[in-house]
């Protein structure tokens, strides 16, 4: 019989061969999507990745990430199941009600000052998150001289953005998260309806620009004077995180609103440049 010391040696080195088997097929099938299909998710931070990838692995009844590579490869149904897995999952209109509240007493208020101000959803959580804002800028009197573009990675996701519809019932379960976050009109008031189906209105949606853009690989393409991004950075690693934050700085007008879904470190790109607004979401004022 094997001394206990021994077994417990084999044990671990088993798992630290199977972790590395892991990391291999996670980086062969990550190459894949890159060399396959021009998706760069390489930098991303590996425990978002082994979650995803493992839900994926699931949903596609494969045993191992290579046989999910094998499906994403040779399957474009399975690669496009894939990437819109690993892309921003979308929100309900006025999900989060305290975040609504803070675009209402901080963005709006920023915006006003501003001529011709323009807004940026980095990775847009969908039309949940663009049209709510739009709603929210319409109330407080600024929409109508404002752009909002909502960009996306994905650009099978872009296109079906750009005509997207919701179910009315969509509109009924979100009346009552509005009403919480300071909305005093009927929701469906700002919506067309047709066959059960609901969208914001043309004057509304005509504000929102959607196009496909990469944080990961794509250089700075406008000023903004509010940039939002409330649902990818914690998905990326280190040296990602670091080249975005750099991003929305070179993108940043002085005195523009960043707000995020991490706070900044000390250590973090240019973060002495931003002064922090109190919140329940990291919200900043760059100052620098």
């Amino acid at each position: 019989m094997a001394p206990a010391t021994q077994v417990n040696s084999n044990a671990w080195t088993g798992l630290a061969a199977g972790l590395a088997v892991e990391e291999l097929e996670t980086e062969l099938l990550l190459e894949a999507l890159f060399q396959r299909y021009g998706h760069e998710f390489r930098g991303y931070d590996r425990a978002y990745l082994r979650r995803r990838l493992g839900d994926a692995m699931r949903g596609h009844g494969a045993t191992t990430l290579s046989g999910l590579q094998e499906k994403v490869l040779h399957a474009p149904a399975a690669a496009s199941a894939l990437l819109r897995m690993l892309a921003p999952q979308p929100v309900d209109l006025f999900e989060n009600t305290g975040h609504t509240q803070r675009l209402r007493t901080v963005l709006a208020p920023s915006l006003r000052a501003w001529p011709l101000p323009r807004v940026w959803l980095a990775e847009c959580a969908g039309v949940g998150e663009a049209w709510g804002l739009a709603i929210v800028l319409a109330e407080e009197g600024v929409l109508g001289k404002l752009d909002i573009h909502a960009t996306l990675a994905n650009e099978e996701l872009v296109a079906e953005m750009q005509d997207a519809w919701l179910p009315v019932a969509a509109l009924d379960a979100a009346q009552t998260r509005y009403a919480a976050s300071g909305g005093h009109a009927a929701l469906s008031t700002y919506f067309e309806v047709r066959d059960g189906q609901a969208r914001l209105q043309p004057q509304l949606r005509r504000r929102i620009t959607w196009s496909q853009y990469s944080l990961v690989t794509d250089a700075s393409f406008n000023e903004f004077q509010a940039i939002l991004c409330c649902g990818a950075l914690s998905d990326f690693g280190p040296v990602l995180r670091q080249r975005v934050l750099r991003l929305f700085h070179d993108s940043l007008a002085r005195f523009g609103v960043l707000c995020l879904d991490r706070p900044l470190a000390v250590s973090d790109a240019y973060a002495g440049r931003y002064q922090a607004i109190e919140g329940d979401r990291p919200w900043y004022k760059r100052v620098g």
